[in-house]
């Protein structure tokens, strides 16, 4: 199995000097994989909890945040073969034929790197904000996905849907990657596991139980049989949030926290139950760039 590591592009550690040094190292200690996160607003007053808080307000790193595809292009630049991923990007703020172009300018700079995690999103503010709607997310993920394959693997492209429409057009530009760079879905609710069964490359699990993750991962494997793909050619990328406690915690902690023990122990679990990536992001543990750098030391232990 796999292990990835998040970059800082979100909080106060993101800078040009966070991202170079945190990459570098990474590849450096021999990791898979990248990733970037993305956030556009921090609500003063949100319209929709935050999903993993208590009482719902969202953390104050996500107050500052670098654009999570131009983070990756920059840490292209200064690594030479560890992957490089988004997880995730919500789809609804975005269009689909300028965002591939973007995603195929990053395989193409980074050599064939690129790994694209998508979801729905959850901020009704961040939906207003760009002009999405919150009710109609699951029908256009649907084109979504489509037309991003129509432009990744064919030319001309062509696509005419409900929500979006793509003249018969030669785009030359293409993916290193064939037939393109690999698509994970962040998805927990049945129409969303059914998409990363019929439409995705894999499933991008993040603060799922690991006994949640093994059932849901289960449904999409047999989702996709019924859909004539291959359940084996899903793969299973974890996103892992930590919090790293000094002292054990007990038996009702939260996956991916307590003592590195403890987080050694979910690692193994995510193997067993076959996953084929586990991503650490220490967002919310790391106060400063020396600390994020030495966490990377540690947890490179563990996989």
């Amino acid at each position: 199995m796999k292990i990835g590591f998040g970059l800082p592009n979100i909080g106060p550690l993101g800078s040009a000097e966070s991202i170079s040094k945190v990459a570098q190292r990474a590849e450096a200690l021999d990791y898979a994989t990248l990733w970037t996160i993305e956030r556009v607003l921090w609500p003063v007053k949100p319209q929709t909890p935050y999903p993993v808080t208590s009482d719902g307000s969202l953390p104050e790193q996500y107050k500052y945040c670098l654009d999570p595809l131009d983070t990756l292009t920059f840490a292209a630049a200064h690594t030479m073969k560890i992957g490089l991923g988004t997880s995730v990007l919500d789809i609804p703020y975005y269009n689909p034929v300028m965002l591939a172009r973007r995603l195929t300018t990053i395989d193409v700079f980074s050599g064939g790197r690129l790994r694209v995690g998508l979801g729905l999103g959850w901020s009704k503010d961040e939906m207003d904000a760009a002009g999405a709607n919150m009710k109609e997310r699951g029908a256009r993920a649907d084109e979504f996905l489509q037309v991003l394959k129509a432009i990744w693997t064919t030319n001309p492209a062509e696509f005419h849907g409900k929500f979006f429409q793509l003249p018969k057009s030669y785009i030359s530009l293409k993916p290193v990657q064939k037939p393109h760079p690999p698509i994970y879905m962040a998805a927990f609710a049945p129409p969303a596991l059914k998409r990363v069964a019929t439409l995705a490359d894999g499933w991008n699990p993040v603060a799922v139980p690991i006994d949640g993750m093994a059932q849901m991962f289960g449904a999409i494997q047999q989702m996709a049989k019924e859909a004539g793909r291959d359940p084996a050619s899903l793969a299973m990328m974890v996103r892992a949030n930590l919090h790293i406690t000094d002292k054990p915690l007990g038996k009702d902690r939260a996956v991916f926290t307590g003592t590195l023990e403890q987080i050694k122990e979910d690692v193994a679990e995510c193997k067993r139950i076959g996953a084929r990536e586990v991503a650490f992001d220490v967002t919310f543990q790391a106060k400063s760039l020396d600390q994020w750098l030495g966490l990377m030391e540690q947890l490179r232990k563990l996989g």
